[in-house]
């Protein structure tokens, strides 16, 4: 799996996370919010190790990347996006 895939399946891990936290909140279901927690800490895990070795400045997704992020509420991505748009 390359690093921009890995990368997208971080954010996908993250905002999985995020929604199971929402429905945990509205529910006041424990085992939600467990799953959540585990899926968030995972995504940003995930994230971080596919951003490690990445330049965005030579892969990235530009401008989508920097929207992703946004709409995610994920600062990295939105960095990222930024930097990779500037190439």
């Amino acid at each position: 799996m390359s690093a921009d895939q890995s990368l997208i399946g971080g954010h996908v891990q993250y905002v999985k996370g995020a929604a199971e936290a929402a429905i945990g909140s509205i529910t006041g279901s424990q085992p939600w919010k467990t799953s959540a927690e585990t899926d968030k800490s995972a995504g940003i895990d995930a994230m971080k190790q596919a951003s490690a070795n990445r330049d965005p400045s030579q892969s990235g997704f530009g401008k989508v990347e920097e929207m992703a992020g946004k709409m995610t509420g994920c600062e990295g991505m939105e960095k990222e996006g930024e930097q990779s748009k500037r190439s």
